[in-house]
């Protein structure tokens, strides 16, 4: 391994307003400013400066990395939404989506400005993919640009190639299953199950953005993956063998080793850590369920479905913690809660959280033996990273193509069976995907079933690799250092 120098090194780091590409990124953060001599600045607006403030303040005083925070106004008013919107989180409806990625385009000169004047110059700037004219503030300071990819190499290999095959047009109905081909696993999915179905049912007008994103990638150094190269090397070499640059430094969530690193991670937690430390500490090993949804975006899971998602936890008869999203909890979901007694019905094995919750710190509890997850990359990579089996709910996006690597490739899960991407934006109250007896069998064919120990063996396994990469001497661990090497090389070309 070449010898270099990294003093005077200044990478920038520019996440997407939304927490699926903030939270990764901050722990990349962390991780390159652990290297010597290296500083990470990272840019945001105020309102999400806020949430990484904090972490930068733990990380600060844990580890004494040098990270710093700029932020530039967010053109809310100006792109046509209201004041105080900075986060993906907050917007209303997928009619949001465009005039949220125009004001996210007029940071473009702001951030130009601010790059010019600060010290040490910048060298580099990794960003969210979904930025794709940081491009043309990188090549207007003469420095190299990364993509930060929050999906799996996978994932991408198998949306490059559905797009390619132009599904519309060769597949019948939505429902038809078509197997995807030049991949190195047979991979079977349907119309419906594409993110190009979420945008058709109401995702938002994102094909101008794709469009950019693809433009962008030509000009762009090379892709900074949050994976590792061990869990999907086939998916990792087909990206290479067509000439793209892949460094995976991941599961970039492992950095968090602290226990409060853990609670805190992304939001506080809206329960007391003593509170769910001990309700965790009092189960027996790999007994309980754990489910959450993630951020969803702009998805919005209806009431009747809230309300069959608790029933078919109940019905398993085994532990669960249950994380209900705030924007869930409408005044119907409340009532049923209490007018049905739900909580006290499952006092003793069931706990519910209402709000963000602490998911590595749940998921590397020893008492977990199950995952009901919504298949986001990032609870995908936090499970993997804990040895968690999973019970597949996806919901729109590359939610389908994660439970396709999840289930049939890596062997480490179980679907639910949904079919269909779920409507965005407005949701019927009564719409419903997951029945209570789908949820109950799944549960019981992960936690109960002949196949159990083998999925276990098999996440243990990823699990143990997962950490390995991670260390000093790992492949994620060495794909850092030899991505600060390509940033060195590439300003020697300057």
């Amino acid at each position: 391994m070449a010898i270099f120098q990294t003093q005077d090194l200044h990478f920038i780091l520019i996440p997407f307003m939304s927490p699926s590409h903030i939270i990764p990124l901050m722990d990349l953060a962390k991780l390159l400013a652990q290297r010597p001599q290296l500083t990470v600045t990272v840019i945001t607006t105020p309102l999400n400066a806020i949430t990484i403030q904090s972490i930068i303040d733990r990380a600060q005083k844990s580890t004494h990395v040098k990270i710093g925070l700029s932020t530039v106004p967010f053109p809310a008013q100006e792109a046509g939404l209201p004041p105080g919107l900075e986060n993906t989180e907050a917007l209303p409806s997928p009619d949001a989506w465009k005039p949220f990625f125009i004001a996210c385009t007029m940071l473009q000169q702001p951030i130009k400005n601010l790059l010019k004047e600060l010290q040490p110059r910048p060298s580099c700037i990794i960003s969210s993919n979904v930025l794709p004219w940081t491009v043309k503030v990188a090549s207007n300071l003469k420095i190299p640009r990364y993509d930060f990819q929050t999906v799996s190499c996978f994932s991408l290999l198998l949306g490059q190639t559905v797009m390619r095959m132009n599904v519309d047009e060769t597949v019948g109905s939505d429902s038809e299953p078509f197997v995807v081909p030049n991949m190195p696993d047979e991979i079977v999915i349907t119309k419906s199950q594409t993110p190009q179905e979420t945008e058709r049912t109401g995702g938002g007008d994102k094909k101008g953005i794709v469009d950019q994103m693809r433009e962008a990638e030509l000009l762009t150094r090379g892709m900074v993956v949050n994976s590792f190269y061990e869990m999907e090397s086939k998916y990792v070499d087909a990206h290479m063998n067509m000439g793209r640059k892949v460094w995976c430094i991941g599961p970039v969530s492992l950095c968090n080793k602290d226990m409060w690193d853990k609670l805190e991670r992304g939001k506080k937690a809206s329960i007391d850590e003593d509170v769910c430390l001990k309700w965790l500490d009092s189960m027996e090993p790999s007994s309980v369920i754990y489910a959450c949804f993630g951020s969803l975006g702009l998805g919005r899971i209806s009431e009747a479905q809230i309300i069959e998602t608790g029933l078919g936890l109940e019905a398993s008869n085994r532990p669960f913690i249950w994380t209900i999203r705030k924007k869930d909890l409408s005044s119907r979901v409340e009532k049923w809660l209490e007018e049905e007694k739900f909580e006290e019905r499952v006092k003793g094995r069931g706990l519910i959280m209402r709000g963000w919750a602490p998911q590595v710190l749940i998921l590397s509890h020893p008492s977990v033996g199950g995952f009901i997850t919504h298949c986001g990359w990032n609870s995908t990579l936090e499970a993997v990273s804990a040895g968690v089996p999973m019970i597949t709910w996806p919901m729109f996006a590359e939610q389908f193509y994660n439970e396709k690597l999840i289930v049939n490739v890596l062997k480490i899960g179980v679907r639910t069976g949904v079919e269909a991407a779920m409507k965005m934006g407005e949701v019927g109250d009564n719409e419903v995907y997951v029945s209570t007896d789908q949820l109950k069998k799944a549960i019981k064919e992960v936690m109960d079933s002949e196949e159990k120990g083998e999925r276990i063996r098999r996440a243990g396994e990823l699990r143990d690799m997962a950490k390995k990469a991670t260390e000093e001497g790992g492949s994620s661990n060495l794909n850092i250092t030899m991505l600060i090497q390509d940033v060195v090389e590439q300003l020697k070309l300057k």
